[in-house]
């Protein structure tokens, strides 16, 4: 795979002959037609040839850009070929190109998608997935949970191996509620209730894995929340199941904030099986325009996650998604919509906007006016944002990675995400 940024003049066809590549290999890794136009600054992926065949030498290649081309190391190419001094290669010499070698990690996602619509999604990127997560059953006062007609995608899933997660939360209304978390991680008789509902539902549905996304925790609830944990763990691993949390984007342990305080990664990584960080969210709806994931915001967060948590225990989260700020953006006033990566593009070629990268978010952006005349910026995700936070996937060997949310159409990432790694299964 190689990621091209669109220059001025250029076109598909004409990068298809440059690369080699049949053009309808161009248009599916991207999710693109005939009809779909280019914008300057746009990241295009090129598949190319993978290893496990051979290569023909030709006049002033050499071993390392011959590796860069197959996905394969130089000391790879030395070894299966029995090279004794790798400048020492000749045009028409005929090299054996071994398969690269993918890590293995798992792979979620969160879905609000339900019934045929839901199963639709799934059937398209269900390959990819090791978990499928429905969001979410709510947990009530009494500790009853809120239905979800989930049935329909959790057949999906299984027919695509994907291994059902439920995902119990605190979520009230439009939104997570600290006095819901607070019942549940205080009351032991609720506590009691809660977790005979998981069983019977995990049970009824066929759920493998509990995850519980607490948000807002009250603070003070630190040690409870701790405690319920534990609870929920050595109760379900006597069924066979696992039991993974959702952990807010901590810098240290005493980072300040409803949103943070309860979040103990230290504990929490201990406790369950695994944790998904929520590294996603700097840039926001109702907050200043910015990358929504910014790697270098993403990395400081890594740091601290792995001084206390083992790397395999740890998922990155990942947006799928980006947002479309009206300017000036002001406090308190007009939220900016959420906006998809295929949907960003499109909106940039028809405004006529130039995308530009952030080096050291590694996202890209672009301004644009629209119809009344009125200033917007857009961040969004592409091919190199993703790919460069697989990169620190593989440097820190982390377990996976975990995508909020499907929907919303980006089949860049899906291409990436497979040349990457190979995804584990469980079921």
């Amino acid at each position: 795979m190689h990621i091209h940024t669109i220059k001025r003049g250029d076109t598909l066809w004409d990068l298809s002959r440059k690369f080699d590549v049949p053009l309808e290999h161009i248009f599916v890794a991207n999710g693109l037609s005939n009809q779909s136009p280019l914008v300057i600054g746009q990241a295009i992926i090129i598949p190319t040839s993978s290893g496990g065949g051979t290569h023909t030498v030709a006049v002033g290649e050499t071993l390392w850009k011959i590796g860069q081309r197959y996905g394969v190391s130089l000391q790879e190419l030395v070894k299966v070929n029995k090279i004794h001094n790798p400048a020492l290669i000749y045009a028409g010499q005929v090299l054996s190109i071994p398969l690269p070698h993918k890590p293995i990690i798992e792979v979620n996602t969160y879905t609000e998608k339900f019934n045929d619509y839901g199963v639709n999604l799934i059937n398209e990127v269900g390959d990819y997935l090791t978990y499928l997560s429905p969001f979410s059953y709510r947990i009530r006062p009494d500790g009853s949970l809120m239905p979800l007609d989930d049935t329909a995608i959790l057949h999906a899933g299984i027919e695509k191996r994907a291994a059902p997660m439920m995902v119990i939360s605190n979520y009230e209304g439009s939104n997570f509620s600290p006095e819901i978390a607070h019942i549940a991680v205080a009351d032991l008789n609720i506590q009691i209730v809660i977790i005979g509902n998981i069983l019977t539902e995990m049970k009824q549905k066929g759920y493998m894995t509990l995850h519980v996304d607490f948000e807002y925790v009250p603070p003070e609830d630190k040690e409870l929340f701790n405690a319920f944990l534990q609870r929920l763990v050595n109760t379900l691993h006597s069924f066979g199941y696992l039991v993974s949390s959702a952990l807010a984007p901590k810098l240290t342990a005493e980072q300040a904030g409803t949103l943070y305080e309860a979040h103990d990664y230290e504990a929490q990584g201990r406790i369950v099986d695994f944790v998904i960080l929520m590294t996603y969210e700097w840039g926001w709806s109702g907050g200043p325009p910015r990358a929504v994931a910014p790697l270098n915001e993403v990395v400081k967060v890594l740091n601290y996650a792995l001084s206390v948590i083992p790397p395999g225990k740890i998922v990155l989260g990942m947006p799928l998604y980006g947002y479309d700020w009206p300017l000036p953006y002001v406090q308190g006033g007009q939220w900016a919509p959420s906006i998809s990566s295929f949907e960003a593009v499109k909106r940039a070629a028809k405004y006529g906007s130039t995308i530009f990268y952030d080096e050291s978010s590694q996202s890209p952006y672009y301004n644009y006016y629209d119809e009344e005349g009125k200033p917007h910026v857009v961040w969004f995700e592409d091919a190199r944002s993703v790919q460069a936070k697989y990169d620190i996937v593989k440097m820190f060997k982390l377990r996976g990675v975990s995508f909020w949310v499907l929907g919303v159409p980006f089949p860049q990432n899906w291409f990436v995400l497979g040349e990457n790694f190979t995804i584990k299964k469980l079921v």
